[in-house]
């Protein structure tokens, strides 16, 4: 049964005709798709194709030239995104949406501590009694695997790993429905890329977090992504079902991609 089967004919997110232009170039073009509860969509293309243009348009980070964002909200439903006020923006991003930035600093505070990174989340949906605020921070650093007695250092005494972690920490701590993540395992080493993946895998699953993931690693996708759009240029080339799109890709840009990454 596929995730859209399985949660109802609703999408949680609906993109229609996204598009984003500086000038003469294009940033992305005519981006078409429903993100459902559960579900976790992968975005990848070389560098330059347009997915992290788009991932900033989906996180309303950045104002597209065109088109419509759609998101069911949890009190009102449907709402256009753009409709809606910059504070209002904020507050859906700081609430029921996470961002996981590539590098951690841009994600995190660096001058408060880990259980302040993640107590501010907290605060930002009403929580101010603060023995239970330190108390969900430390219950969230150890679902992502980051020791109780590390709960009042500064990130920055943190490994790029565990600095990391603690972004994902601070973005899940809400239980947000909508997740976007940029290149969330780029530039670790081979094994903390591991780790933190059976890590993400394991959330995604238990919180049932919809999911927009952004990168050029393949093997990434493949292990999170239920729905695959390949990205060339702007423009989504081919999508669908990650498994097929991997195995029989039927774009040559699609083709190039897979093959590259194959032993010779």
């Amino acid at each position: 049964m596929s995730v859209a089967e399985r949660t109802g004919p609703q999408p949680l997110l609906r993109v229609r005709g996204m598009s984003k232009r500086y000038g003469r170039r294009i940033g992305c073009a005519d981006v078409d798709f429903d993100l459902y509860p559960g579900e976790v969509i992968g975005v990848v293309g070389e560098s330059g194709s347009g997915k992290t243009t788009l991932l900033n348009c989906l996180s309303a980070q950045l104002e597209p030239s065109a088109g419509s964002l759609v998101y069911d909200t949890r009190e009102r439903g449907p709402v256009a995104v753009f409709d809606l006020s910059e504070a209002e923006r904020r507050r859906l991003l700081r609430t029921d949406w996470g961002l996981v930035r590539q590098n951690p600093r841009e994600g995190l505070r660096m001058s408060v501590s880990a259980g302040a990174n993640v107590g501010e989340r907290l605060m930002a949906v009403g929580a101010r009694n603060y023995g239970q605020i330190r108390g969900t921070a430390e219950h969230w650093l150890a679902q992502l695997e980051i020791a109780a007695d590390r709960i009042d250092d500064r990130p920055g005494t943190f490994s790029g790993g565990m600095q990391q972690r603690l972004q994902i920490a601070r973005n899940l701590v809400t239980r947000p429905r909508l997740v976007f993540m940029d290149e969330p395992t780029g530039g670790l080493d081979v094994s903390v890329q591991a780790r933190l993946l059976d890590l993400l895998r394991r959330l995604v699953g238990d919180l049932d977090l919809a999911c927009v993931l952004v990168t050029h690693d393949l093997g990434v996708v493949r292990l999170l992504a239920h729905r695959l759009l390949v990205m060339q240029q702007g423009h989504v080339v081919e999508q669908g079902l990650t498994d097929q799109v991997l195995d029989d890709p039927q774009h040559p840009y699609t083709q190039m991609l897979v093959s590259s990454i194959l032993p010779v």
